[in-house]
């Protein structure tokens, strides 16, 4: 399906960039929303389980300063996502010992066993852009760095 058709679009975009930026638009939103659907079973947000795999990926504990720079997400409230993992039992919190005012943020054994079992889901998340080849993802992946620059 176009992006004409699934807008509805009856008028032409002014050109290719205009639609590409549409469809960039469009596309996430709705590869948002099968994110969610998939992790809702959980109980937790899309970026709630960004702030997981970051804790997960750094094996050591990070700062909500670290964890924001990660995020893919810039727009999300940090110390209170941490906050609601922490109420869930999936994080740790702890003061840095290198600077008092700051936090030290782990995943607990908890929030480890979450994602173990939310490893189930990677395959049915791989499935949203199952449509197109490895060779065409590849593309679509060094387009994408080339926009952000």
């Amino acid at each position: 399906m176009t992006i004409e058709e699934a807008i509805k679009q009856k008028k032409p975009f002014r050109n290719q960039h205009q639609r590409a930026v549409v469809n960039l638009i469009f596309t996430t939103n709705q590869i948002r929303e099968k994110i969610k659907k998939a992790l809702k079973p959980f109980g937790i947000t899309l970026q709630q389980y960004n702030v997981l795999r970051i804790l997960r990926g750094a094996g050591e504990p990070i700062t909500t300063s670290v964890i924001r720079e990660r995020l893919l997400d810039k727009m999300a409230d940090t110390s209170r996502m941490v906050d609601r993992l922490f109420q869930k039992g999936l994080v740790n919190r702890a003061v840095c010992p290198s600077d008092k005012r700051l936090v030290d943020v782990s995943l607990s054994d908890k929030g480890f066993e979450l994602l173990e079992q939310m490893n189930n889901i990677n395959q049915e998340l791989d499935t949203i852009i199952s449509e197109i080849s490895s060779d065409e993802a590849a593309l679509l992946n060094n387009l994408l760095d080339k926009i952000r620059g």
